[in-house]
């Protein structure tokens, strides 16, 4: 990504009120945030598969794509994590039950939370057959790309 689209996603953050703006791909990663309207803060970390430390200015910005469930230490539990910054919400609604809980039994299709980003209400797979073990976020928080929200253990 080069200056000029960095300047774009600040225009356009700008234009449309958004707070935050993250990308990454294939070890570089872009973070743009503005608070309170203030001016936006980039950082950047370069890879180093790009010569120059910076992607071609070709290289497109794609979906965040979701985050595979990651193996724990002992090869039985894995975490399902959050495929996308926003707010973490256990139940649909705020007087309705959890999706799950722990010794909850899932399957790769099982809705096990929503993720709030921008006022879109994603609704968060397992992708994995198990058993819930842990929650690992508190309800209504909000949650980073990449982060762990729940220890399942294998069937």
């Amino acid at each position: 990504m080069d200056m000029e689209q960095i300047r774009q996603v600040i225009d356009l953050m700008k234009a449309n009120d958004l707070c935050e703006f993250e990308i990454e791909e294939e070890g570089f990663r872009i973070a743009v945030k503005r608070r309170n309207g203030t001016e936006p803060a980039v950082v950047v970390s370069p890879a180093a598969s790009f010569p120059g430390g910076a992607p071609p200015a070709s290289a497109a910005a794609p979906a965040a794509p979701a985050v595979a469930p990651a193996a724990a230490d002992d090869g039985k539990t894995v975490e399902i994590k959050s495929p996308i910054v926003g707010t973490f919400y256990r139940s649909p609604a705020p007087d309705a039950p959890p999706f799950v809980g722990v010794g909850s039994h899932i399957d790769a299709e099982t809705v096990v939370c929503i993720v709030e980003a921008m006022k879109v209400m994603n609704e968060i797979k397992a992708e994995v057959k198990g058993t819930i073990r842990k929650v690992l976020v508190e309800n209504a928080t909000a949650v980073q790309f990449g982060q762990p929200l729940f220890l399942v253990e294998l069937d």
